[in-house]
C-alpha cells in the first residue's frame, strides 16, 4: 500500500510518499515564511514525479489535523480530501503533536511535544511508548505554558515541537534542566514520512473528519470582543 502524507498544520510544509513494503520513498519538507496553498500542490507534483509515481497509485491519504495555524490546517485538510475523493482512496487524520512525538523513540522517559502558540502559549500533549507503541498521556490542550510546566517538575521529559525550541530557557527555568531533555533542531520538524507511518492501520470517514483547532481563531475572537 502507497500512502501520501499531507503536513501544513505549521509553518512546516512536508510531503512524503510511504509504502508498507519498503517504508518512506521520499520526503520533502520546508520551513520557509511561505503561504501552503502557493505551494503545496507544486510540492506534491514534483515529489511524485521524482518517485515515478501515479497520484491514482496512491491508495490512503494522511493528513495532519491540527492543532497550528488555522489557514495551514484547512489547506491540508481540503487538499487531502480533495486528493482521497477524486481518486476514491482511504483517508485518516492525525494531530500534529502526535506526528512531532513520532519523531522520537526513546523509551527511558516521557515525551511531550508543544507548538508554539506566542506570548508563552502553546498546545502540548505528553506521550510514552509503551511495547514500541506511541501512547497517548493526556488530553490534548492549549494554554500558559508556565501553568503546565510547573505539572511537569518531577517527570524526566524529552521535549519535541518549535515550542520546546523557543521555550527552552523557560523549559529548563521551571522543570530543571535535570528533568528536561532536547534533542536536535531538525528533529523538532513535523515530517510527513513520521505521519505515514503513524497511519498505516488506521482510517477515518472522508465525510466526519474534521480539523482539531482546540483555540478560537483570531476572528473568533475579535468578534467576542
Amino acid at each position: 500500500m502507497l500512502i501520501l502524507g499531507i503536513d501544513t498544520s505549521t509553518n512546516v510544509g512536508s510531503i512524503g510518499v510511504y509504502s508498507d513494503k519498503k517504508g518512506l520513498l521520499g520526503e520533502i519538507t520546508v520551513n520557509i515564511n511561505k503561504t501552503h496553498s502557493e505551494n503545496i500542490m507544486v510540492m506534491v507534483d514534483n515529489l511524485l514525479n521524482l518517485l515515478e509515481i501515479d497520484i491514482k497509485d496512491i491508495e490512503k491519504i494522511a493528513v495532519s489535523i491540527g492543532p497550528g495555524s488555522f489557514t495551514g490546517i484547512r489547506i491540508g485538510v481540503a487538499v487531502a480530501k480533495g486528493l482521497a475523493f477524486a481518486n476514491n482512496c482511504k483517508i485518516v487524520g492525525v494531530n500534529e503533536l502526535d506526528i512531532i512525538a513520532g519523531n522520537s523513540t526513546n523509551n527511558d522517559c516521557e515525551i511531550c511535544s508543544i507548538i508554539d502558540a506566542r506570548k508563552e502559549r502553546g498546545y502540548y500533549c505528553s506521550f510514552r511508548y509503551e511495547n514500541e507503541t506511541l501512547k497517548q498521556l493526556e488530553e490534548y490542550q492549549v494554554g500558559e505554558l508556565r501553568e503546565y510546566l510547573e505539572t511537569r517538575k518531577n517527570k524526566k521529559t524529552l521535549y519535541l515541537g518549535d515550542g520546546a525550541i523557543k521555550y527552552r530557557s523557560l523549559i529548563e527555568e521551571i522543570v530543571g534542566k535535570d528533568n528536561c531533555i532536547f534533542t536536535n533542531n531538525s528533529l523538532n520538524l513535523p515530517r510527513a514520512g513520521v505521519l505515514c507511518e503513524i497511519s498505516k492501520d488506521r482510517e477515518d470517514n472522508i465525510y466526519t473528519m474534521e480539523p482539531i483547532y482546540l483555540s478560537k481563531s483570531q476572528a473568533e475572537r475579535e468578534k467576542e470582543k
